[in-house]
């Protein structure tokens, strides 16, 4: 028998997570379905084993939301998933409720309305004795804790945009040891890895997770235009450009992934004395485009160290 798995505040991260898992759990995935292609690494290359425990496969699902228009849109993205998607609960403006009859919460709001909800009457009632789940930039465990009884397991997790299509990367906080961290454990992995890959830090690190891998979907995509811009300047076509461009990050990153190569590995192999792979590069530092990029991660790491934070006078 599983459990009850709500999703507070599903906005468009809490419907990544919830569709992904859903998804997952489909006997004919809905991301199978929708492809002319055959199946290829593309549908699901987890990142961590998923230990085999019943206990940690969801049975009921639940997403809240504030208002009554954005349940009837939520319904319908549910339901375009399937017969499992379709039996999504759909609540508005009934958080209580919803984390009465759950068992595992995963708090998706926005950060700087976390503390209202949490501390609508009864929710910390509610919260006793079950899984919390924050996926909220900057509000930290010690914030979270504060929020809820001492009998509330609390833990963050930071997935990323692309857990949309299930290759997304996840971080979660080291659980601290009881009596329930084996299974909660479990738990989060099932959750975590069917839509992409998870991994467990301390919460130390989470601000440059954030950066790296929350924000980084964002950088990324900024170098994937300006490789397709510059294929365009030398007379491609856009499109063509475009999936050049995309296609070839995504083979280099799997090369790191699946092969375990060093990205200087990959590019001492294709650059060739005196040709154009190390013409090109030349250009890349001319413009310090390694410095550019790691500063970039610093400057985001600060900010995200920033969100959820009290304003500064």
């Amino acid at each position: 028998m599983g459990y009850s798995l709500c999703v507070l505040g599903c906005g468009t991260m809490g419907i990544a997570v919830l569709s992904g898992v859903i998804d997952s759990l489909d006997p004919v995935s809905t991301l199978s379905k929708s492809s002319n292609q055959p199946l290829k690494w593309e549908s699901h290359t987890p990142g961590t084993l998923t230990p085999v425990v019943d206990a940690s496969v969801p049975s009921r699902f639940i997403a809240c939301v504030i208002r009554e228009e954005s349940a009837k849109k939520l319904r319908k993205v549910f339901s375009d998933l399937g017969p499992l998607g379709s039996t999504v609960e759909v609540l508005a403006s009934k958080n209580l409720e919803a984390v009465q009859s759950a068992d595992v919460v995963i708090l998706c709001c926005k950060p700087q309305v976390a503390h209202k909800i949490l501390s609508e009457p009864g929710i910390k009632e509610a919260l006793d004795g079950k899984l919390l789940i924050s996926i909220l930039a900057g509000i930290t465990l010690q914030q979270l804790t504060g929020w809820v009884l001492p009998t509330t397991r609390v833990v963050r997790a930071m997935p990323n945009t692309p857990c949309k299509i299930r290759e997304g990367m996840t971080v979660v906080s080291t659980l601290e040891p009881s009596e329930h961290e084996e299974t909660d454990r479990a738990l989060i992995l099932k959750i975590f890895s069917s839509i992409g890959r998870c991994r467990f830090l301390d919460e130390k690190h989470f601000d440059a997770c954030t950066a790296l891998s929350g924000s980084g979907p964002a950088f990324a995509c900024i170098f994937m235009e300006a490789m397709a811009d510059g294929g365009v300047m030398m007379g491609l076509p856009r499109a063509e450009a475009l999936e050049l461009a995309a296609q070839t990050l995504q083979g280099a990153a799997r090369m790191v992934l699946q092969g375990g190569a060093h990205p200087a590995q990959i590019k001492d192999s294709v650059t060739t004395p005196g040709g154009c792979t190390i013409a090109g590069l030349l250009a890349l530092e001319d413009g310090r485009v390694r410095s550019t990029i790691a500063r970039c991660i610093q400057i985001a790491t600060d900010r995200a160290s920033e969100l959820g934070q009290p304003a500064k006078k």
